[in-house]
């Protein structure tokens, strides 16, 4: 992995660890990929890390789905649910194919390098 990409992602997977949006598996693999920096494990936890990112980020459909059924109204909140599936609606007619929560805009800035990456 050349420096520059390198540099890149260990800014994108601090921003992803550091938001409020991120869940703990990704946190996680997030720090042990950091970790392995500069070993000879680097190689295994950048596939650990990218397995795990495509695990935890919300396709943009999924998050409209979660946000307006029953289960997105008890995790958001009535009002909050239908704000988040209304914005989701917004992302989606503006391109968008994911969430643009903190940790899911930063996993998207990292897969558009993932060419480089493995």
């Amino acid at each position: 992995m050349k420096q520059d990409v390198k540099d890149f992602m260990i800014q994108k997977v601090k921003e992803m660890m550091d938001s409020f949006s991120c869940c703990a598996e990704a946190k996680e693999a997030g720090q042990r990929w950091l970790d392995a920096l500069g070993t000879e494990k680097e190689a295994e936890e950048t596939k650990n890390l990218m397995a795990e990112l495509e695990e935890d980020i919300m396709p943009i459909d999924n998050l409209i789905a979660f946000a307006s059924s029953d289960a997105g109204a008890q995790v958001f909140g009535e009002e909050k649910a239908k704000e988040v599936a209304a914005h989701a609606q917004k992302v989606k007619t503006a391109g968008g194919k994911y969430c643009d929560c903190p940790a899911c805009a930063a996993i998207e800035a990292i897969f558009d390098k993932k060419d480089a990456l493995i």
